[in-house]
Protein backbone atom coordinates (compact mmCIF):
# COMPACT_ATOMS: atom_id res chain seq x y z
CA UNK A 1 0.00 0.00 0.00
CA UNK A 2 2.77 2.46 0.87
CA UNK A 3 4.21 2.21 -2.63
CA UNK A 4 0.80 3.04 -4.12
CA UNK A 5 0.47 6.15 -2.00
CA UNK A 6 4.02 7.20 -2.85
CA UNK A 7 3.19 6.88 -6.53
CA UNK A 8 -0.02 8.83 -6.05
CA UNK A 9 1.77 11.65 -4.20
CA UNK A 10 4.28 11.98 -7.02
CA UNK A 11 1.56 12.02 -9.68
CA UNK A 12 -0.52 14.61 -7.84
CA UNK A 13 2.46 16.92 -7.38
CA UNK A 14 2.88 16.90 -11.14
CA UNK A 15 -0.81 17.33 -11.97
CA UNK A 16 -1.74 20.89 -13.00
CA UNK A 17 -5.04 22.34 -11.80
CA UNK A 18 -5.05 25.80 -13.39
CA UNK A 19 -7.46 24.55 -16.07
CA UNK A 20 -10.08 21.92 -15.23
CA UNK A 21 -12.66 20.69 -17.73
CA UNK A 22 -16.30 21.50 -17.00
CA UNK A 23 -17.27 17.82 -16.94
CA UNK A 24 -15.74 17.80 -13.46
CA UNK A 25 -18.77 19.77 -12.19
CA UNK A 26 -21.23 17.47 -13.96
CA UNK A 27 -20.09 14.27 -12.27
CA UNK A 28 -21.76 13.05 -9.09
CA UNK A 29 -18.58 12.25 -7.19
CA UNK A 30 -20.64 11.13 -4.17
CA UNK A 31 -22.09 8.16 -6.07
CA UNK A 32 -21.11 4.82 -4.48
CA UNK A 33 -19.90 3.57 -7.86
CA UNK A 34 -19.26 5.63 -10.97
CA UNK A 35 -17.46 5.07 -14.24
CA UNK A 36 -15.80 7.58 -16.57
CA UNK A 37 -15.45 6.32 -20.13
CA UNK A 38 -13.87 7.91 -23.15
CA UNK A 39 -11.38 7.49 -25.99
CA UNK A 40 -7.69 7.45 -25.25
CA UNK A 41 -6.11 10.88 -25.02
CA UNK A 42 -9.10 13.00 -23.96
CA UNK A 43 -7.77 13.52 -20.42
CA UNK A 44 -9.64 11.05 -18.20
CA UNK A 45 -6.63 10.24 -16.01
CA UNK A 46 -5.75 13.92 -15.58
CA UNK A 47 -9.32 14.73 -14.56
CA UNK A 48 -9.34 11.99 -11.92
CA UNK A 49 -6.06 13.17 -10.43
CA UNK A 50 -7.27 16.77 -10.50
CA UNK A 51 -10.33 15.73 -8.53
CA UNK A 52 -8.15 14.24 -5.80
CA UNK A 53 -5.76 17.18 -5.73
CA UNK A 54 -8.59 19.71 -5.46
CA UNK A 55 -10.61 17.82 -2.85
CA UNK A 56 -8.08 16.15 -0.56
CA UNK A 57 -5.08 17.69 1.24
CA UNK A 58 -1.58 16.68 0.17
CA UNK A 59 -0.57 13.40 1.81
CA UNK A 60 -4.16 12.38 2.57
CA UNK A 61 -4.74 8.65 2.88
CA UNK A 62 -8.52 8.90 2.56
CA UNK A 63 -8.34 8.74 -1.24
CA UNK A 64 -6.27 6.48 -3.48
CA UNK A 65 -5.61 6.64 -7.20
CA UNK A 66 -4.37 3.49 -8.95
CA UNK A 67 -3.81 2.80 -12.61
CA UNK A 68 -4.43 -0.88 -13.23
CA UNK A 69 -1.69 -1.12 -15.83
CA UNK A 70 0.92 -0.54 -13.09
CA UNK A 71 3.35 -3.41 -12.46
CA UNK A 72 2.05 -3.59 -8.88
CA UNK A 73 -1.08 -5.32 -10.13
CA UNK A 74 0.89 -8.13 -11.70
CA UNK A 75 1.22 -9.54 -8.16
CA UNK A 76 -1.63 -7.90 -6.26
CA UNK A 77 -5.39 -7.82 -6.72
CA UNK A 78 -7.65 -4.80 -6.48
CA UNK A 79 -9.66 -6.73 -3.89
CA UNK A 80 -6.52 -6.95 -1.75
CA UNK A 81 -5.88 -3.22 -2.20
CA UNK A 82 -9.47 -2.38 -1.26
CA UNK A 83 -9.29 -4.52 1.91
CA UNK A 84 -6.13 -2.75 3.10
CA UNK A 85 -7.50 0.64 2.09
CA UNK A 86 -10.67 0.00 4.10
CA UNK A 87 -8.62 -0.83 7.22
CA UNK A 88 -6.95 2.59 7.22
CA UNK A 89 -10.25 4.44 6.77
CA UNK A 90 -10.14 4.91 3.00
CA UNK A 91 -13.07 6.72 1.43
CA UNK A 92 -12.51 7.02 -2.34
CA UNK A 93 -10.79 4.38 -4.45
CA UNK A 94 -10.05 5.42 -8.05
CA UNK A 95 -9.27 2.57 -10.45
CA UNK A 96 -7.99 3.98 -13.74
CA UNK A 97 -7.50 1.94 -16.94
CA UNK A 98 -9.77 -0.67 -15.40
CA UNK A 99 -10.21 -2.54 -18.69
CA UNK A 100 -6.54 -3.59 -18.53
CA UNK A 101 -7.22 -5.79 -15.49
CA UNK A 102 -8.72 -9.25 -15.94
CA UNK A 103 -11.96 -9.93 -14.08
CA UNK A 104 -12.19 -6.30 -12.97
CA UNK A 105 -15.99 -6.26 -12.88
CA UNK A 106 -16.25 -9.28 -10.60
CA UNK A 107 -13.78 -7.84 -8.09
CA UNK A 108 -15.36 -4.38 -8.22
CA UNK A 109 -18.76 -5.88 -7.46
CA UNK A 110 -17.29 -7.78 -4.51
CA UNK A 111 -15.56 -4.65 -3.20
CA UNK A 112 -18.80 -2.66 -3.37
CA UNK A 113 -20.60 -5.39 -1.41
CA UNK A 114 -17.88 -5.97 1.22
CA UNK A 115 -16.90 -2.35 1.78
CA UNK A 116 -19.97 -0.18 1.07
CA UNK A 117 -18.40 2.87 2.75
CA UNK A 118 -15.75 3.09 0.01
CA UNK A 119 -16.78 5.10 -3.03
CA UNK A 120 -15.37 3.52 -6.19
CA UNK A 121 -14.48 5.49 -9.30
CA UNK A 122 -13.69 3.53 -12.47
CA UNK A 123 -12.17 4.82 -15.67
CA UNK A 124 -11.55 3.14 -18.98
CA UNK A 125 -11.98 2.81 -22.70
CA UNK A 126 -15.07 3.94 -24.63
CA UNK A 127 -15.50 0.22 -25.32
CA UNK A 128 -15.83 -0.56 -21.62
CA UNK A 129 -18.97 -2.61 -21.06
CA UNK A 130 -20.61 -2.41 -17.65
CA UNK A 131 -23.02 -5.16 -18.65
CA UNK A 132 -21.12 -8.43 -19.02
CA UNK A 133 -21.17 -12.07 -18.09
CA UNK A 134 -19.03 -11.81 -14.96
CA UNK A 135 -20.84 -9.06 -13.05
CA UNK A 136 -23.64 -6.84 -14.24
CA UNK A 137 -22.64 -3.41 -12.91
CA UNK A 138 -24.98 -1.44 -15.16
CA UNK A 139 -27.70 -1.03 -12.54
CA UNK A 140 -25.44 0.01 -9.68
CA UNK A 141 -22.88 2.11 -11.57
CA UNK A 142 -23.38 5.71 -12.73
CA UNK A 143 -21.70 6.10 -16.14
CA UNK A 144 -20.24 9.25 -17.73
CA UNK A 145 -18.78 9.62 -21.22
CA UNK A 146 -15.93 12.09 -21.70
CA UNK A 147 -15.39 13.53 -25.20
CA UNK A 148 -12.43 15.49 -26.48
CA UNK A 149 -12.25 19.27 -26.30
CA UNK A 150 -15.05 21.36 -27.80
CA UNK A 151 -14.09 24.48 -29.73
CA UNK A 152 -14.99 26.49 -26.62
CA UNK A 153 -12.68 24.37 -24.47
CA UNK A 154 -9.96 24.63 -27.10
CA UNK A 155 -10.10 28.42 -26.83
CA UNK A 156 -9.81 28.13 -23.07
CA UNK A 157 -7.02 25.54 -23.00
CA UNK A 158 -4.93 26.78 -25.92
CA UNK A 159 -5.69 30.51 -26.17
CA UNK A 160 -6.63 31.46 -22.59
CA UNK A 161 -10.03 32.73 -23.79
CA UNK A 162 -12.77 31.85 -21.30
CA UNK A 163 -16.35 31.82 -22.60
CA UNK A 164 -19.54 30.11 -21.35
CA UNK A 165 -21.22 27.11 -22.92
CA UNK A 166 -24.79 27.22 -24.25
CA UNK A 167 -27.53 24.73 -25.00
CA UNK A 168 -28.53 24.16 -28.60
CA UNK A 169 -31.86 25.85 -27.90
CA UNK A 170 -30.05 28.94 -26.59
CA UNK A 171 -27.77 29.07 -29.63
CA UNK A 172 -30.67 28.82 -32.06
CA UNK A 173 -32.84 31.39 -30.26
CA UNK A 174 -30.18 33.89 -29.20
CA UNK A 175 -27.42 33.40 -31.75
CA UNK A 176 -26.71 37.08 -32.36
CA UNK A 177 -26.08 37.91 -28.69
CA UNK A 178 -23.93 34.81 -28.19
CA UNK A 179 -21.88 35.47 -31.33
CA UNK A 180 -21.42 39.10 -30.29
CA UNK A 181 -20.20 38.01 -26.85
CA UNK A 182 -17.65 35.67 -28.47
CA UNK A 183 -16.45 38.27 -30.96
CA UNK A 184 -15.90 40.79 -28.18
CA UNK A 185 -13.34 38.44 -26.63
CA UNK A 186 -11.64 37.03 -29.74
CA UNK A 187 -11.75 36.60 -33.50
CA UNK A 188 -13.23 33.07 -33.55
CA UNK A 189 -12.50 32.45 -37.22
CA UNK A 190 -8.82 33.09 -36.54
CA UNK A 191 -8.74 29.94 -34.38
CA UNK A 192 -11.49 27.78 -35.91
CA UNK A 193 -9.47 26.09 -38.67
CA UNK A 194 -6.65 25.37 -36.20
CA UNK A 195 -9.18 23.58 -34.00
CA UNK A 196 -10.12 21.34 -36.92
CA UNK A 197 -6.50 20.21 -37.17
CA UNK A 198 -5.16 20.09 -33.61
CA UNK A 199 -7.84 21.06 -31.10
CA UNK A 200 -9.68 17.91 -30.02
CA UNK A 201 -7.12 16.02 -27.94
CA UNK A 202 -5.55 17.96 -25.03
CA UNK A 203 -2.07 16.49 -25.48
CA UNK A 204 -1.23 18.92 -28.28
CA UNK A 205 -0.45 21.32 -25.43
CA UNK A 206 2.51 19.28 -24.25
CA UNK A 207 3.60 17.52 -27.44
CA UNK A 208 2.67 19.49 -30.58
CA UNK A 209 5.39 17.95 -32.78
CA UNK A 210 4.16 14.39 -32.22
CA UNK A 211 0.45 15.19 -32.22
CA UNK A 212 -0.52 13.26 -35.35
CA UNK A 213 1.82 10.31 -34.62
CA UNK A 214 0.22 10.09 -31.16
CA UNK A 215 -3.24 9.99 -32.76
CA UNK A 216 -2.05 7.18 -35.03
CA UNK A 217 -0.65 5.33 -32.00
CA UNK A 218 -4.02 5.71 -30.27
CA UNK A 219 -5.83 4.31 -33.32
CA UNK A 220 -3.41 1.39 -33.56
CA UNK A 221 -3.85 0.63 -29.86
CA UNK A 222 -7.63 0.56 -30.19
CA UNK A 223 -7.44 -1.78 -33.19
CA UNK A 224 -4.62 -4.05 -31.99
CA UNK A 225 -5.40 -4.23 -28.26
CA UNK A 226 -8.81 -2.92 -27.24
CA UNK A 227 -10.94 -4.47 -29.98
CA UNK A 228 -9.52 -7.98 -29.42
CA UNK A 229 -9.64 -7.60 -25.65
CA UNK A 230 -13.02 -5.91 -25.25
CA UNK A 231 -14.94 -7.04 -28.34
CA UNK A 232 -13.34 -10.38 -29.13
CA UNK A 233 -12.12 -9.29 -32.56
CA UNK A 234 -9.68 -11.68 -34.22
CA UNK A 235 -6.23 -10.03 -33.86
CA UNK A 236 -5.32 -11.36 -37.31
CA UNK A 237 -7.91 -8.98 -38.78
CA UNK A 238 -6.14 -5.91 -37.41
CA UNK A 239 -4.59 -5.10 -40.79
CA UNK A 240 -7.97 -5.35 -42.50
CA UNK A 241 -9.58 -3.05 -39.92
CA UNK A 242 -6.82 -0.51 -40.50
CA UNK A 243 -7.46 -0.79 -44.24
CA UNK A 244 -11.17 -0.21 -43.61
CA UNK A 245 -10.44 2.89 -41.54
CA UNK A 246 -7.95 4.15 -44.12
CA UNK A 247 -10.51 3.80 -46.92
CA UNK A 248 -13.08 5.71 -44.89
CA UNK A 249 -10.57 8.44 -44.05
CA UNK A 250 -10.14 9.12 -47.78
CA UNK A 251 -13.83 8.93 -48.66
CA UNK A 252 -15.73 10.42 -45.73
CA UNK A 253 -18.47 11.51 -45.64
CA UNK A 254 -19.09 8.08 -47.08
CA UNK A 255 -22.52 7.05 -48.35
CA UNK A 256 -22.27 3.45 -47.44
CA UNK A 257 -21.70 0.66 -49.93
CA UNK A 258 -21.02 -2.33 -47.70
CA UNK A 259 -20.34 -4.65 -50.63
CA UNK A 260 -17.64 -2.30 -51.88
CA UNK A 261 -16.05 -2.06 -48.43
CA UNK A 262 -16.18 -5.85 -48.07
CA UNK A 263 -14.37 -6.36 -51.37
CA UNK A 264 -11.74 -3.72 -50.61
CA UNK A 265 -10.94 -5.16 -47.17
CA UNK A 266 -11.45 -8.87 -47.99
CA UNK A 267 -14.00 -9.18 -45.18
CA UNK A 268 -17.49 -10.65 -45.14
CA UNK A 269 -20.39 -8.18 -45.33
CA UNK A 270 -21.64 -8.93 -41.81
CA UNK A 271 -18.09 -8.67 -40.46
CA UNK A 272 -17.73 -5.21 -42.00
CA UNK A 273 -20.96 -4.10 -40.34
CA UNK A 274 -19.80 -5.51 -37.03
CA UNK A 275 -16.43 -3.74 -37.26
CA UNK A 276 -18.08 -0.43 -38.20
CA UNK A 277 -20.17 -0.72 -35.04
CA UNK A 278 -17.10 -1.42 -32.91
CA UNK A 279 -15.15 1.48 -34.44
CA UNK A 280 -18.10 3.74 -33.64
CA UNK A 281 -18.18 2.51 -30.04
CA UNK A 282 -14.45 3.20 -29.83
CA UNK A 283 -15.09 6.80 -30.96
CA UNK A 284 -13.12 6.44 -34.17
CA UNK A 285 -16.19 6.66 -36.43
CA UNK A 286 -19.63 8.28 -36.36
CA UNK A 287 -22.38 6.27 -38.03
CA UNK A 288 -25.48 8.15 -39.17
CA UNK A 289 -28.88 6.72 -40.06
CA UNK A 290 -31.70 8.45 -41.90
CA UNK A 291 -34.31 6.78 -39.68
CA UNK A 292 -33.26 5.49 -36.29
CA UNK A 293 -36.38 3.38 -35.81
CA UNK A 294 -36.26 1.64 -39.16
CA UNK A 295 -34.99 -1.85 -39.89
CA UNK A 296 -32.12 -0.22 -41.81
CA UNK A 297 -30.34 0.43 -38.56
CA UNK A 298 -29.88 -3.30 -38.21
CA UNK A 299 -28.40 -3.48 -41.71
CA UNK A 300 -26.13 -0.55 -42.44
CA UNK A 301 -25.64 3.14 -41.63
CA UNK A 302 -26.56 5.68 -44.29
CA UNK A 303 -23.44 7.79 -43.85
CA UNK A 304 -20.08 7.43 -42.13
CA UNK A 305 -17.79 10.10 -40.71
CA UNK A 306 -14.58 9.92 -38.77
CA UNK A 307 -15.34 10.80 -35.15
CA UNK A 308 -13.67 14.23 -35.19
CA UNK A 309 -11.76 16.46 -37.64
CA UNK A 310 -8.40 15.85 -35.96
CA UNK A 311 -8.69 12.15 -36.80
CA UNK A 312 -9.48 13.14 -40.36
CA UNK A 313 -6.35 15.26 -40.72
CA UNK A 314 -4.18 12.69 -38.94
CA UNK A 315 -5.27 9.65 -40.99
CA UNK A 316 -6.09 11.01 -44.45
CA UNK A 317 -3.34 10.43 -47.03
CA UNK A 318 -4.93 12.87 -49.50
CA UNK A 319 -5.73 16.56 -48.87
CA UNK A 320 -8.71 16.95 -46.56
CA UNK A 321 -11.74 18.62 -48.13
CA UNK A 322 -12.92 21.50 -45.97
CA UNK A 323 -16.55 20.52 -46.56
CA UNK A 324 -15.86 17.11 -45.06
CA UNK A 325 -14.11 18.65 -42.04
CA UNK A 326 -17.06 20.97 -41.46
CA UNK A 327 -19.60 18.14 -41.50
CA UNK A 328 -17.36 15.96 -39.34
CA UNK A 329 -17.11 18.78 -36.78
CA UNK A 330 -20.87 19.35 -36.82
CA UNK A 331 -21.72 15.68 -36.21
CA UNK A 332 -19.09 15.38 -33.47
CA UNK A 333 -20.21 18.41 -31.49
CA UNK A 334 -23.96 17.90 -31.86
CA UNK A 335 -23.86 14.19 -31.03
CA UNK A 336 -22.43 14.72 -27.53
CA UNK A 337 -25.88 15.63 -26.20
CA UNK A 338 -28.26 15.15 -29.13
CA UNK A 339 -29.47 12.53 -31.58
CA UNK A 340 -28.16 13.28 -35.08
CA UNK A 341 -29.70 11.66 -38.16
CA UNK A 342 -28.65 11.85 -41.79
CA UNK A 343 -30.98 14.24 -43.58
CA UNK A 344 -30.66 12.84 -47.12
CA UNK A 345 -32.55 15.20 -49.48
CA UNK A 346 -33.87 17.37 -46.64
CA UNK A 347 -30.78 19.07 -45.31
CA UNK A 348 -27.53 17.51 -44.18
CA UNK A 349 -28.65 16.57 -40.67
CA UNK A 350 -31.78 16.27 -38.54
CA UNK A 351 -31.28 16.74 -34.79
CA UNK A 352 -33.61 15.24 -32.17
CA UNK A 353 -36.23 14.94 -34.90
CA UNK A 354 -36.87 18.70 -34.52
CA UNK A 355 -34.23 20.79 -36.27
CA UNK A 356 -32.77 20.51 -39.75
CA UNK A 357 -29.26 21.76 -40.53
CA UNK A 358 -27.44 22.43 -43.77
CA UNK A 359 -23.66 22.87 -43.43
CA UNK A 360 -21.37 24.80 -45.77
CA UNK A 361 -19.29 27.90 -46.41
CA UNK A 362 -20.30 31.53 -46.27
CA UNK A 363 -22.11 31.28 -49.64
CA UNK A 364 -24.33 28.39 -48.50
CA UNK A 365 -28.01 29.06 -49.24
CA UNK A 366 -31.36 27.79 -47.92
CA UNK A 367 -32.32 26.29 -51.27
CA UNK A 368 -32.40 22.67 -50.04
CA UNK A 369 -34.26 23.42 -46.80
CA UNK A 370 -36.32 26.48 -47.75
CA UNK A 371 -39.68 24.86 -47.04
CA UNK A 372 -38.74 23.06 -43.83
CA UNK A 373 -39.72 24.40 -40.38
CA UNK A 374 -36.99 24.79 -37.75
CA UNK A 375 -34.29 24.76 -40.43
CA UNK A 376 -30.91 26.50 -40.20
CA UNK A 377 -27.76 26.95 -42.24
CA UNK A 378 -24.50 26.50 -40.34
CA UNK A 379 -22.05 28.56 -42.38
CA UNK A 380 -18.29 28.63 -42.01
CA UNK A 381 -16.28 31.84 -42.53
CA UNK A 382 -18.95 34.19 -41.13
CA UNK A 383 -18.58 35.87 -37.72
CA UNK A 384 -22.18 36.94 -37.07
CA UNK A 385 -25.55 35.29 -37.82
CA UNK A 386 -27.95 36.54 -40.48
CA UNK A 387 -31.42 35.32 -39.55
CA UNK A 388 -31.35 31.51 -39.58
CA UNK A 389 -27.89 31.47 -41.15
CA UNK A 390 -25.60 30.92 -38.17
CA UNK A 391 -21.81 30.83 -37.83
CA UNK A 392 -20.69 27.21 -37.78
CA UNK A 393 -18.32 27.83 -34.87
CA UNK A 394 -21.31 28.38 -32.54
CA UNK A 395 -21.90 24.61 -32.48
CA UNK A 396 -18.54 24.39 -30.74
CA UNK A 397 -19.99 26.08 -27.65
CA UNK A 398 -22.40 23.30 -26.68
CA UNK A 399 -20.08 22.04 -23.91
Amino acid sequence: MDSLFEKQDLLLRNTPTHIVRDIMKGINWQAPLLCLRGPRGVGKSTLLRQYLKLNYPAGSREALYCSLDWMYFAQHTILEVAANFYKIGGQVLILDEVHKYDNWSREVKEISELYPTIRIVLSGSSLLNLLNGDADLSRRCRGYDMPGLSFREYLRFYRDIDLPSHTLEEILKDSYRIAQQINEKCRPLQHFKDYFKVGYYPYYLTNPIDYYPLIEQMVNYVIEVELPQLRGVNPLNGRKIKALLNILAQLVPFEVDIAKLARATELQRNTVLEYLKYLSEAKLLSLLYSDLVSVKKMQKPDKIYLDNPNLLYALATTPVKIGTARECFTVNQLSQAHTVEYGKAQGDFTVDGIWTFEVGGEDKTFRQIADLPNSFVLADDIEMPIGHKLPLYLIGFLY
